[in-house]
């Protein structure tokens, strides 16, 4: 789904791809497994850490791999479906590729051209997901939420009890998914000098959030200040978030609306649901877009929005009365803890829900990109708690 809150999803067609790396004439190649720990001495270990094998990807990928050791390889090639995308030859070996806006299953292989002659490769599929393949019409996708009168979340509810309504008018639910829903996921915390005290607790909390994270789904780290950092990038490897995590370091003001912004930004080519977590304990000091700013930005994306709120943050009201009017919108909520000895709870709170959530999608009524508002309602028989994105914008492509 792109910005404009509407996910254009052409029909693909999949053909078979003759294998461009194994068996060309004069050049020795081995299919080797993850680090192939029985490789000959001297001769360099593979691996592709991004994407993973059987991962979900859609929107800019980043193509990774390991080699160890390095200096044993002139060139490191990365191809997806039979197409060479890359070269490189030198370290960090990694790429970007556009997987497009659906969720399709790709091949993608990396080959090691050595220093004496021939090449080691590895290879990894991806994998689709049904619910976006083979439609011709753009999509209003919702990410939807559903409790029952105890608020436990409830999963495993039939397409056929869900009905969704814009402006008033019932839609066809032409999507669904329950199980296995690929999931892109923006953690953004707050860096700014306030938080210098409680760095080593926000590591810690941070950490059990993102390494409760199925390994299938994709996660990037963000810190903001009066700047936006990349930690680390659509990736739940443990030893990348080791090496993020203890980089987070505590200085300068807050710049609460920039970082929406980017992480809105990033997750707008991806596909299947889209979830934004920002951490922060302190109002909006530094940045350059205004909430109305925000605001728009939001209603022009089908990205869902959870704030968390600690400190000094939970005691000013104007603070919590904005994280609530972001978020709500969107489908997401906004938390609050008192310290950051509470985070941590906060987390698995969240947690709990990203792993019982409904995803659907339906051709809309009216599809005019005229910049108009449109409401969504979305209800399910027999229960009342349900939370889901409140509209959208129909913004015009670019």
């Amino acid at each position: 789904m792109s910005t404009t809150s509407m996910m254009s999803i052409r029909s693909t067609t999949r053909a078979a791809t003759a294998c461009l790396l194994c068996g060309a004439a004069g050049i020795a190649s081995r299919a080797i497994g993850p680090m192939d720990q029985g490789a000959p001495a001297g001769e360099p270990r593979v691996q592709i850490l991004s994407p993973g094998d059987q991962a979900y990807v859609s929107g800019p990928t980043l193509l990774r791999a390991k080699v160890e050791p390095p200096n044993l390889a002139t060139s490191v090639v990365f191809y997806v479906d039979g197409r060479q995308v890359c070269a490189l030859t030198k370290l960090p070996f990694e790429c970007e590729w556009d997987a497009g806006t659906s969720v399709d299953e790709h091949q993608v292989r990396v080959a090691v051209n050595l220093i004496a002659g021939g090449r080691v490769v590895q290879t990894v599929r991806t994998k689709g997901v049904g619910f976006v393949e083979k439609v011709d019409v753009d999509v209003v996708q919702v990410t939807v939420t559903v409790m029952d009168g105890r608020g436990h979340f409830v999963k495993g509810l039939p397409k056929a009890v869900f009905h969704v309504s814009e402006n008033g008018h019932a839609q066809t639910i032409s999507h669904f998914a329950s199980e296995d829903v690929p999931l892109e996921l923006i953690a953004a915390v707050d860096i700014s000098g306030s938080m210098a005290p409680a760095i080593p607790k926000l590591r810690k909390a941070v950490n059990e959030f993102l390494g409760a994270i199925p390994p299938e789904d994709k996660v990037t780290l963000l810190g903001f200040n009066d700047t936006i950092f990349t930690y680390m990038r659509r990736t739940n490897d443990p030893a990348e978030r080791a090496r993020a995590l203890s980089r987070l370091a505590a200085w300068g003001s807050t710049a609460l609306y920039d970082v929406i912004l980017r992480g809105v930004d990033m997750l707008g080519r991806q596909g299947g649901r889209k979830a934004l977590v920002v951490f922060t304990d302190g109002e909006d000091q530094g940045s350059h877009a205004s909430i109305a700013d925000v605001e728009r930005r939001l209603q022009a994306s089908d990205v869902t929005l959870y704030m968390i709120g600690q400190g000094r943050g939970v005691n000013t009201e104007a603070l919590r009365r904005i994280m609530m009017r972001l978020a709500a919108p969107t489908g997401g909520r906004a938390l609050f803890t008192d310290s950051i000895d509470e985070l941590h709870e906060a987390f698995n709170e969240l947690l709990d829900e990203l792993s019982n959530q409904y995803l659907l999608g339906y051709p809309p009524t009216n599809s005019q990109r005229d910049d108009t508002w449109r409401r969504i309602k979305v209800d399910v028989d027999g229960y009342h708690q349900v939370r889901a994105r409140q509209g959208y914008r129909a913004t015009p492509s670019k």
